[in-house]
């Protein structure tokens, strides 16, 4: 085998750089088996005796620890495969084919590039050429069994885990809230706030029945949630922060809070870019034992957290499932039910009058198929029959209904006043550990002490915030529940509708009264609403209701409103008319005052007939008619008018005017003679004949 090698090598190949490449699976291997890289490294002799000098063999060790199934995060790998490619390299020493490769792919490229560039690989049991066909032959099976080495290998480890699994005795990291005690049994962490924190984790998702909601509980009540470091120097340790979005599905959507093992629950498979991608397996391939430990919850609980979030993720999906109540304004919200096609129908909110009015439209087949939408119905109105249609089913149940909700907050104040305690508790513990840690330390050792000093003044601080943050949160809880607003829930109590109407209730515990009582509202919109109602217990109500008004019929004048502007018009002009309908609070359709600008649009789209054809009618003349009867000028006519010699009537702001007839006697005038005295009448005022003294 020595003098096959040998003529093997030649004067090229020792030209070249030998590499040796090293590498154990994992860093357990590096540490305990140490006698498998010594062989390793020793290859390194093996080189020099085919003619390479020690300064010419390069050693590529910067993959211990990694497994040889990819080449992806080998870096040590990757480089060597860089120099072959350049030609850098004479021969490629391993102890065994596993070593360099356990992957046909990378193994059968490493073998062609090194048969292009002319590089031989060393193993432990000889030299070969991958340009020779029996050579590359030989490598491939060698690469094929090593690949499958492993494939046995993992095969047997996976048999063992799923064996185990399927007793439940296989142990899996524990979610926040659960330990293994002595007997490598899981059982509920020993942490009274830990354990509270969970408790009061699923009571707040009972009551809000969102994720969302338990967030926004911990946030506004200054909670902090527990959770374990997975990583790190101080991995396993546990810290409270902050409660995320994130974390809060993941708990919910966890079985083992329920008290069940399982495993199984994803698949991992590797990607072309050499990444890893998890797919979800249906529960039919977990591995799932229920009560196979303690837990916060049971299992009717876990699957009903479960229906529940599959209904809010749907709520913006194909399907339209009931959503969690939300805090606008739509009383049915995630309720109502299109009768023409079946689907949930979403809300929608438009401003009038400065207040959101709720709109319920179907528009799932819409989207989907670029059609028409369904139907649409304003909502307010539904509601509102709605709710009194509630408030008479549900009046006798008023005073033991609201008597429970009075109990219920009692209880959530405690439980949240518990759990600040609890964290209150926690600071000086860790004050009175910090204390004691630097009470022994030796005093004359001052690098230990300050920094040990340094630590226990800062969890002093640390509890003294949380003592004042207790101490103002449970005066404002104390605030929130006084005597004054017990006795307020007592006298509501006696009277639901007032309890309904009472517009300091938000419109989100509104709707959830309603989902406590209403499983779904189907509505028919035709020439009038039908409301199909169905109570939780079975029983149905239906509501025959007149169609909504459009947006342009709300903001129409109503009939009574333009029928006296057209009676206004026969004696006055536009700006007497807005004085006197402003005078009596009379406003437009869109609720504003009136102006000449909207009593001239009333005129316009109710097509009434103008002041002035309604006087040319009454045989009233023009200035020019009437100038032309007397013999006058025009401005005589005005002046007459002014003095009361002819009756006018104004046709509108303009200062235009139409007069009476003067009769059979109309006045004239003398000449020379002028009138001795000028009486002027105020503006827009109906003149008639006066008597006036004349002089020669």
């Amino acid at each position: 085998m020595t003098d096959g090698a040998h003529q093997k090598v030649n004067a090229g190949h020792l030209k070249r750089n030998a590499y040796l490449y090293v590498r154990q699976s994992t860093l357990r291997q590096v540490f305990e088996n140490t006698e498998s890289t010594k062989r390793q490294y020793g290859l390194r002799q093996r080189a020099v005796s085919l003619g390479w000098p020690v300064e010419r063999i390069i050693v590529i060790d910067c993959d211990l620890g990694q497994s040889g199934a990819s080449a992806v995060d080998r870096e040590g790998f990757q480089k060597l495969v860089t120099e072959v490619s350049l030609g850098k390299a004479g021969i490629v020493l391993g102890l065994e084919v596993s070593r360099l490769a356990r992957n046909s792919t990378d193994w059968h490229r490493l073998l062609e590039i090194c048969a292009l560039t002319g590089t031989l690989i060393l193993d432990e049991d000889g030299v070969y050429d991958p340009s020779h066909f029996n050579d590359r032959l030989l490598l491939g099976l060698k690469g094929t069994m090593s690949e499958a080495e492993l494939h046995v290998l993992r095969a047997r480890l996976q048999g063992g885990i799923l064996n185990k699994a399927s007793r439940g005795e296989l142990q899996c990291p524990l979610p926040v809230g659960f330990v293994y005690n002595v007997k490598n049994e899981p059982v509920l962490d020993p942490d009274k706030q830990v354990q509270e924190s969970l408790r009061y984790f699923f009571e707040t998702f009972r009551r809000t029945g969102s994720a969302c909601g338990i967030v926004k509980t911990f946030r506004q009540k200054g909670l902090l949630f527990p959770r374990r470091l997975k990583k790190g120097p101080n991995k396993g340790d546990l810290v409270w922060a902050e409660l995320p979005h994130s974390r809060t599905l993941h708990i919910l959507h966890n079985p083992r809070y329920a008290g069940a093992f399982v495993y199984g629950r994803s698949r991992t498979r590797n990607n072309l870019n050499g990444g890893t991608s998890y797919t979800r397996l249906p529960r039919e391939q977990w591995t799932l034992l229920k009560s196979a430990h303690p837990g916060y919850i049971s299992w009717e609980q876990y699957e009903e957290n479960l229906r529940r979030l599959q209904e809010n993720a749907q709520a913006i999906g194909a399907d339209r499932r009931k959503s969690p109540p939300r805090e606008g304004p739509a009383l049915l919200q995630g309720l109502v039910v299109c009768g023409i096609c079946g689907s949930r129908m979403t809300v929608r909110y438009h401003a009038r009058q400065q207040r959101l009015v709720p709109e319920y439209v179907c528009q799932r087949d819409g989207i989907e198929h670029a059609v028409t939408i369904c139907q649409r119905v304003v909502g307010d109105h539904i509601d509102n029959a709605v709710g009194h249609l509630l408030v008479e089913s549900v009046a006798p149940l008023a005073l033991e209904v609201t008597l429970s909700v009075q109990q219920e907050l009692q209880a959530r104040i405690e439980e949240v006043d518990k759990l600040r305690r609890k964290q209150v508790e926690r600071a000086r513990y860790e004050a009175d550990l910090a204390q004691r840690r630097y009470l022994l330390v030796d005093p004359a050792n001052r690098l230990v002490a300050d920094s040990l000093e340094a630590d226990w003044n800062q969890k002093l601080r640390a509890l003294t915030e949380a003592q004042e943050q207790y101490e103002q949160q449970r005066r404002q809880d104390s605030a929130a529940v006084d005597e004054q607003q017990r006795a307020r829930i007592a006298a509501l109590a006696s009277d639901f509708p007032r309890l309904w109407q009472d517009p300091n209730t938000p419109d989100r515990e509104r709707k959830r009264m309603v989902r406590l009582l209403l499983a779904d509202v189907t509505l028919i919109r035709g020439q009038r609403i039908a409301v199909h109602v169905r109570f939780n217990g079975g029983a149905t109500k239906t509501l025959d209701l007149p169609r909504p008004l459009t947006a342009w019929e709300l903001r129409t004048t109503p009939a009574e409103i333009v029928a006296e502007v057209d009676r206004l018009t026969d004696d006055y002009t536009d700006k007497q008319i807005v004085a006197i309908l402003n005078e009596r609070g009379t406003l437009s359709g869109c609720g504003q005052r009136f102006n000449s600008r909207i009593i001239a649009r009333l005129r316009r789209e109710y097509q009434m007939k103008p002041r002035y054809d309604r006087l040319r009618e009454k045989s009233l003349l023009t200035l020019e008619e009437i100038s032309a009867l007397l013999d006058i000028g025009p401005k005589c006519v005005i002046t007459w008018r002014n003095h009361g010699l002819l009756r006018g009537h104004p046709v509108n702001d303009r200062d235009d005017w139409l007069y009476e007839h003067p009769g059979p006697n109309p006045p004239r005038k003398a000449p020379g003679v002028k009138l001795a005295k000028r009486r002027v009448f105020p503006e827009n005022v109906v003149c008639g004949p006066q008597e006036v003294q004349y002089e020669a």
